[in-house]
């Protein structure tokens, strides 16, 4: 196993912000490259504005959310908008090997940012946007976040109750996998082939385009004329398949169970019920086609069980089910703790405080968390004097003026 990270001498000029841009780049960091996130002291990234906060208590440093999407990372100030700062950005630029954003369409090329800006002074950069709905089209200058992509996209259109409206996934889904994931991987194809050829490349992802991809075989089935309209908790070859009260407040056990042997043993570990002798439960055919009346027999019985037990005796009986966990219960995971999944990094505002470990291990060349998110603008003084050459008295005038701090 090598010490050296696989991304050590790779410098992303990171000027993304939200969710779906900073999550790209963090894993970037956290497998080597020197991230260097461009932040604005007049216009803060909205997401150091976001709940939870450390202790309760506001702060652009204290935003868990902001923390947990940008370990590993740096952070500098410029005003993009004063000639100076954006001089400094091309010049950040001509040492960083990719270049990420995720504003409007247009935005970069207006600061002078763009990508034909860029190549003046880095001719091999790896340039990479992530406009909302693509750079070209009718809906090109739609602005959003992960939850209108996720509805644009179809994604919460498939959530819910069918006589009900969508719920939605409970969360910003578009900005945590599919996006910032698809990017991750498109970048690293482009700086392979830029290892063999030399050559720069532009990369445009769609975030509409990306989130589609989340609902593939619904796409498929429209398209075969097969209807797609919300299905609950139901699943085409599974029954029972849902989440069931449990004993105790708002306790659940999520169960599915997918063949005539599952089905046996979940009616043994239930107590063998008398609903169960019902003769259409006999068959998975019977089970699907009633499974309303299924899901309230279940709900009925799993009512008076405690969740952990029961998830426990049917997972030993090889039925799937699992309790459900609300956020206190996952951080005292016994799995995830004995993978070490937990991190606890010292962060200069919030002090000592948990973020989450890298969900994937590489055998050969293992990332990890570098340190915490970054105090906002914490390393302009050291980019600027060291990386960008300013003497400490041009560093001081500029940060004087505003356009450094």
């Amino acid at each position: 196993m090598s010490s050296r990270l696989p991304l050590d001498g790779v410098r992303v000029a990171d000027f993304t912000w939200v969710g779906a841009g900073p999550f790209l780049t963090k894993p970037l960091a956290d497998h080597g490259a020197d991230v260097i996130k461009i932040e604005s002291r007049t216009r803060t990234d909205p997401i150091r504005s976001m709940a939870p906060f450390r202790d309760g208590h506001p702060g652009v440093n204290r935003s868990g959310y902001f923390a947990n999407r940008n370990t590993s990372k740096r952070s500098i100030c410029l005003d993009l908008k004063d000639t100076r700062g954006k001089d400094l950005a091309l010049e950040l630029i001509a040492h960083s090997d990719i270049v990420a954003s995720n504003f409007t369409p247009g935005t970069m090329d207006r600061l002078g940012l763009g990508y034909k800006d860029v190549l003046e002074v880095r001719p091999d950069v790896i340039y990479l946007e992530m406009p909302m709905q693509g750079n070209a089209g009718p809906h090109r200058d739609f602005r959003g976040y992960g939850l209108t992509i996720a509805a644009a996209g179809g994604l919460l259109g498939l959530t819910g109750h069918p006589c009900r409206p969508p719920v939605g996934t409970g969360t910003n889904y578009p900005d945590h996998v599919p996006n910032p994931l698809h990017a991750a991987v498109a970048v690293l194809a482009a700086l392979r082939r830029r290892r063999r050829t030399g050559e720069s490349q532009y990369i445009e992802l769609a975030q509409l385009e990306s989130t589609t991809n989340v609902i593939g075989p619904a796409i498929l089935a429209a398209a075969a004329g097969i209807s797609t309209d919300r299905s609950a908790n139901q699943d085409p070859v599974a029954a029972p398949h849902g989440v069931y009260p449990c004993q105790g407040e708002d306790r659940w056990c999520a169960v599915a169970v997918t063949t005539d042997s599952q089905w046996a043993a979940l009616v043994r570990i239930l107590g063998n019920p008398p609903w169960a002798a019902i003769p259409a439960y006999a068959t998975a055919a019977g089970r699907q086609a009633a499974h309303q009346a299924l899901d309230e027999h279940v709900a009925t019985t799993t009512a008076g069980r405690h969740a952990d037990e029961l998830a426990d005796a049917l997972c030993a009986a090889g039925v799937p089910a699992a309790a459900v966990s609300d956020a206190a219960q996952v951080l005292a995971d016994e799995q995830l703790n004995a993978r070490d999944h937990w991190k606890m990094l010292d962060h200069p505002e919030m002090g000592r405080s948990v973020y989450d470990n890298i969900p994937y291990r590489l055998s050969a060349t293992p990332g990890h968390l570098q340190g915490p998110a970054p105090v906002l603008g914490a390393d302009t003084r050291e980019v600027c004097l060291g990386l960008l050459e300013l003497t400490p008295d041009e560093y001081e005038h500029l940060a004087a003026q505003g356009v450094v701090g």
